[in-house]
């Protein structure tokens, strides 16, 4: 069997005591390659002076992890430049918060070609590679100008915009036009997969065998969904286990037996945490009963924070939170609690369980996971209820959430007032059909469907 090469901007490369990260794109990888043993190579994590960057790699249980170094300035116009100011806004169509460098541009490059370069040092002929995310975009065209021809896919684990927002990238087909190097790009949703069909077809004149395969000279990419999903059952056995400790049961006491909202998200402009905290004052606003009968916990780890529009961001938000606990809260009620610290996965699946309803309400979002993992964790014969934002991928199998409109203060309110008094019959239903969709589409069986499409023969992907 062909060895598959997992390629990310960062590695969760396990501790001595085998513990990592636990990001959703680690968690779905670190799944995927539990079951396959291969290779993870990416960014270390570590800047290093230009003389001093350094690839290495360790083995653990039957998976190799290779690591490379990057200097500060790489860090900064690659990673902190164009990743992450000019794709991630373009990307969940904030086309305001964009701003392109052609320094930038010409660093995200350089590192992509310096992965490639470590790579080419370690692949074998017959290896599967699979590369994840907006960071490696041009990864496979460095690759394939090194000589090799492996079956190279990529998974897109953010949103993707229409051609309309997408063309407004200074420099869009240097860069978005690369991924037509690769054999398959994958992504979360359809509409993503079409959007990027639509953006070939309409604005590259790109010609094609069907609506999903399309002829890039001497070359085919094919475009397919991939919706990650998590660990359903397992999920469900770590929060029924974590509810229990003591960690929960402390939170669960200083609550005083009032009803309790979980929002777990990144500090980042795409999770709608501003529009979401007006939602909840005007649900306190608009149905007095509740007051003093529920906390909401809003648990935002910093992230990004040397971005001066995350810092700013940051600053909003927290000034909102203490509006909101300002005008509503009282000497023994806080009406929400803004945390800025991670926790880890078992505490916040003890959480979830515990929680009587969550607020997960991006303004756009590939997948997001919490949505999922709170479904998982649910106990089925007294489950929460859970709000979902239209646009986050999440909704396209979720259809049984209370699905809102995040930009709708009112609105989403309304649907929380809806999830708190929902009768108990009426939640085990949605959770039911949620449950059997999560079931369907359970990460164990994510990695090998997208890696089977990958190496089908494109005359039977025609056929199929």
């Amino acid at each position: 069997m062909a060895r598959v090469v997992v390629v990310s901007n960062r590695v969760a490369v396990p501790s001595g005591d085998g513990s990592a990260r636990a990001g959703g794109l680690e968690v779905a990888l670190r799944s995927f390659l539990k079951r396959n043993h291969g290779v993870w190579f990416g960014w270390s994590g570590r800047l290093a002076a230009k003389t001093d960057v350094d690839t290495r790699s360790v083995e653990h249980a039957g998976v190799t992890y290779i690591t490379t170094d990057l200097t500060r300035s790489d860090y900064q116009e690659y990673y902190n430049g164009f990743a992450n100011r000019m794709l991630w806004p373009i990307l969940h169509y904030r086309l305001d918060l964009a701003e392109f460098l052609r320094r930038d541009l010409t660093g995200y490059l350089r590192v992509n070609d310096h992965f490639a370069e470590q790579l080419h040092n370690v692949l074998k002929p017959d290896d599967v590679i699979w590369v994840h995310d907006y960071h490696l975009l041009p990864l496979a065209k460095a690759l394939r100008d090194r000589g090799h021809q492996n079956r190279i896919g990529f998974f897109l684990h953010v949103p993707f915009p229409p051609p309309e927002i997408l063309t407004a990238l200074p420099k869009h087909e240097r860069v978005i036009l690369s991924l037509c190097h690769y054999d398959m790009v994958g992504f979360q949703t359809e509409g993503d997969a079409g959007n990027f069909a639509s953006y070939l077809s309409e604005e590259c004149r790109m010609p094609s065998r069907n609506p999903r395969t399309f002829i890039a000279g001497q070359r085919t990419v094919r475009l397919g969904a991939f919706p990650v999903g998590v660990e359903t059952a397992e999920f469900n056995r770590l929060a029924r286990r974590t509810a229990r400790s003591p960690f929960v049961q402390e939170v669960l006491a200083s609550l005083s037996e009032r009803a309790m909202i979980i929002g777990v998200d990144r500090l980042d402009y795409s999770k709608g945490l501003g529009l979401r905290m007006e939602a909840f004052e005007r649900f306190l606003a608009d149905h007095p009963q509740w007051r003093g009968a529920v906390t909401y916990l809003q648990i935002t780890p910093r992230s990004r924070s040397e971005i001066k529009e995350y810092a700013a961001m940051e600053r909003a938000i927290s000034e909102t939170v203490g509006h909101v606990n300002g005008r509503f809260g009282e000497a023994s009620w806080t009406p929400i609690r803004y945390v800025n610290r991670a926790h880890s996965r078992s505490a916040l699946a003890g959480l979830y369980r515990s929680s009587r309803a969550a607020l997960v309400t991006p303004l756009r979002d590939g997948m997001n996971l919490v949505a999922k993992e709170f479904v998982a964790a649910q106990d089925a014969e007294d489950p929460g209820v859970l709000i979902l934002s239209r646009f986050a991928g999440a909704a396209v199998e979720c259809q049984a959430a209370l699905l809102v409109n995040p930009y709708d203060p009112e609105a989403v309110g309304n649907a929380i007032a809806q999830a708190l008094s929902m009768p108990l019959e009426k939640r085990c239903g949605r959770h039911g059909e949620l449950v059997k969709v999560l079931t369907e589409n359970d990460i164990k069986f994510w990695g090998e469907r997208f890696i089977e499409a990958l190496t089908r023969p494109v005359g039977e992907l025609a056929a199929a």
